[in-house]
């Protein structure tokens, strides 16, 4: 017979002012099993656990029922409760009344009797939950980070100078990511390389670091503290280990005429190159795509004058297996897509540019040298205007931007307009904002000393259109504030473009079963209390794969990422989940359904005899589940069509007590 204890949490007004706490105490109070039922105002708190310890010592209690928030948020917290008092934690069940009863519905009445009716099913499966015991499993002390932009460099720094082995798998053939781009940081003017580089130069000198440059993540198994990770090395015609990095091959290659990616296509590069000066590693790497040996034979100027003997035709990608305690996403952003906005002529003059294209026209180790010229004919532009939240804050209907703030364009913009104006002050520089928003340290600071110092015009209102003509690009606007049209004559456009995650990222986040909101940022398990965990055990996130960030906040990320995976690798093993998958082996036909949709490898078959008709030992291929590997996710509970497979702690007997209770 269940003796189970029902406990009420008011959480506060969260869940006294839309449900009558008492009532539902008093109902519950009446239903079969239940021998004790009461209602706090804080259960979470020391006082409220402490009266659940007292009443599983004083009653007996074999199951207990907690209506208050969420199980994300205090499940744990509960659970060890209970176990301090001597009662398995898996007899503990929550019935959230916060989240889907408070917190959605305003009305008492039907507040109240939902969240009896929740509490209701909650007893109804604590009355066939069955005590589980956890399993352990060991932790591989590595981890790896998934980009190597400041996040992905910070992150493994960080893990690494903890005493860690750490791998960078970055897609492009160096490390440093869009801060490699950029001229100055803000708020303090500082040169972005010389604040990266030696960053790069410490990841590239670390013991503890490997990095895996034009590098993919191509598969991922395993579970946290035993992630089986396979790594496609791409092919580069270079052999790493005999490149010095001379530059010589770059003299001697005929093709010229390559867009340089670095540099935004702003200039070109030579088919076989180096991104940029202080790449890490200083790697040369040759395009397949307008290589004239790898494409027709003919050529082979770099082979012959590569001193080293490093050039290698016959390169393959390669496959490297890896495993992992802990996997940290550090995926990064790209700026949108600027070809829709036709609006603004960016796809028919030239000197339409986006900030980061701005950003490479300014830079000393950019295609101009540092002169900031006219794409178009190479002469300094006398009157700049820049366009704010292009593609950022759009209605969700004109699809062809962003609906949320992209955080960073405002003090972007105004670095980008104080720089002009320091270097250039005979140059007029107007910005058009929807809003500017300065939410960081010294960010407001920033911001009006472009106004006040430097001049800059700032004009609330929107660009309706640009039009190339004569020479000059024809700026139609509004000010809102003084209410009038505007019409500009201006030497150069700068958009500044809405950033989105990676475009790997999607695909990433399959392969790590890790979740994702509809911009395609990663998701984190709490955005408060865990921010930098993804919900996918041993995923930690790092950066603007997460969302949209500047760079203090990033290395600030980078590190909150960095010291969880610490804190996971130091562990020598951890309790795994009891609530995994177990077949019923009489009922298993061997079909392999669920099998193929297990995420994480943790079903096998297994060829067991069994005593056939007339005496005979018959042999049937059964499902076998590996509860170390297991994470409980139910996958193969949907997929069995026989109903063979179960889920412990969530057994479909449960389930349906569940759907029973609700429903009567």
């Amino acid at each position: 017979m269940q003796r189970i204890g029902v406990f009420v949490c008011w959480c506060g007004s969260n869940i006294a002012a839309t449900v009558d706490v008492q009532a539902v105490a008093d109902a519950l109070a009446k239903e079969p099993g239940v021998v004790f039922a009461t209602n706090y105002q804080y259960m979470c708190s020391q006082t409220g656990q402490d009266m659940i310890q007292e009443k599983i010592k004083e009653l007996g209690l074999t199951g207990v029922v907690i209506c208050s928030c969420s199980p994300r948020m205090h499940e744990a917290t509960f659970r060890r409760t209970c176990e301090k008092a001597g009662l398995n934690p898996y007899m503990v069940e929550i019935a959230n009344i916060r989240e889907q009863v408070s917190w959605v519905h305003k009305d008492k009445a039907v507040g109240t009797e939902k969240a009896i009716i929740l509490g209701r099913a909650a007893i109804a499966k604590v009355q066939l939950n069955t005590p589980l015991i956890a399993g352990e499993s060991p932790v591989t002390k590595r981890a790896l980070v998934i980009g190597g932009g400041i996040a992905g460099i910070q992150t493994a720094l960080d893990i690494a100078d903890a005493g860690f082995p750490v791998d960078i798998v970055e897609t492009k053939p160096t490390i440093g990511g869009k801060m490699a781009q950029l001229d100055k940081t803000f708020p303090t003017l500082d040169c972005a390389a010389c604040i990266l580089t030696p960053k790069m130069v410490d990841a590239g000198q670390n013991d503890n670091i490997r990095i895996l440059s034009y590098s993919e993540v191509e598969e991922v198994k395993g579970f946290v503290g035993n992630f089986e990770v396979k790594i496609r090395r791409k092919a580069r015609y270079v052999k790493e280990d005999l490149c010095t990095g001379c530059g010589l091959c770059m003299e001697k290659c005929p093709q010229k005429k390559v867009p340089n990616e670095f540099n935004m296509g702003l200039d070109n590069r030579t088919a076989i190159y180096i991104p940029f000066a202080q790449a890490v590693p200083k790697v040369a790497t040759i395009d397949a795509n307008y290589c004239l040996m790898l494409k027709n034979g003919k050529c082979g100027l770099c082979s012959r004058n590569c001193t080293a003997g490093a050039i290698d035709y016959k390169q393959q990608d390669e496959f490297i297996e890896e495993k992992y305690g802990a996997i940290v996403v550090a995926t990064g952003f790209n700026p949108i897509s600027l070809d829709k906005f036709d609006e603004f002529a960016y796809s028919k003059s030239p000197d339409v540019v986006s900030s980061l294209e701005f950003e490479r026209l300014m830079n000393a180790a950019g295609p101009t040298g540092g002169t900031l010229l006219r794409p178009s004919d190479r002469t300094h532009p006398h009157t700049i205007v820049f366009v704010q939240c292009v593609g950022s804050r759009c209605d969700a209907s004109a699809e062809k931007g962003k609906e949320y703030c992209s955080k960073i364009c405002c003090m972007y913009t105004a670095k980008h307009a104080m720089l002009t104006r320091e270097k250039y002050p005979d140059t007029e520089v107007y910005v058009f904002y929807i809003d500017v928003r300065t939410p960081g340290k010294s960010f407001d600071e920033f911001y009006r000393r472009a106004v006040e110092q430097y001049n800059v015009h700032y004009i609330k209102g929107m660009v309706g259109k640009v039009v190339p003509e004569g020479g000059k690009l024809k700026v139609q606007a509004s000010d809102l504030l003084d209410n009038r049209q505007i019409h500009i004559d201006a030497d150069m456009v700068v958009l500044a473009a809405a950033i989105e995650p990676d475009k790997s990222a999607r695909p990433l986040a399959t392969k790590l079963t890790a979740s994702m909101d509809t911009n395609d940022f990663f998701t984190e398990a709490h955005p408060k209390l865990r921010p930098v965990e993804s919900p996918t055990a041993g995923v930690f996130l790092s950066g603007t794969c997460q969302g949209p960030k500047d760079i203090p906040e990033t290395v600030a990320q980078a590190g909150a990422a960095a010291s969880k995976v610490i804190g996971l690798l130091v562990k020598d093993k951890l309790i795994g989940n009891p609530c995994v998958a177990k077949p019923n082996e009489l009922m298993c036909n061997g079909c392999s359904s669920c099998e193929k949709v297990c995420p994480y490898g943790a079903i096998t078959y297994e060829d067991k005899p069994f005593r056939g008709p007339n005496r005979t030992t018959l042999i049937r291929r059964v499902a076998c589940v590996n509860p170390a590997v297991c994470q409980g996710c139910g996958a193969c509970t949907v997929a069995c069509p026989s109903g063979a497979m179960d889920l412990q702690g969530f057994s479909n007997r449960q389930i349906m007590a569940e759907v029973d209770a609700i429903c009567k």
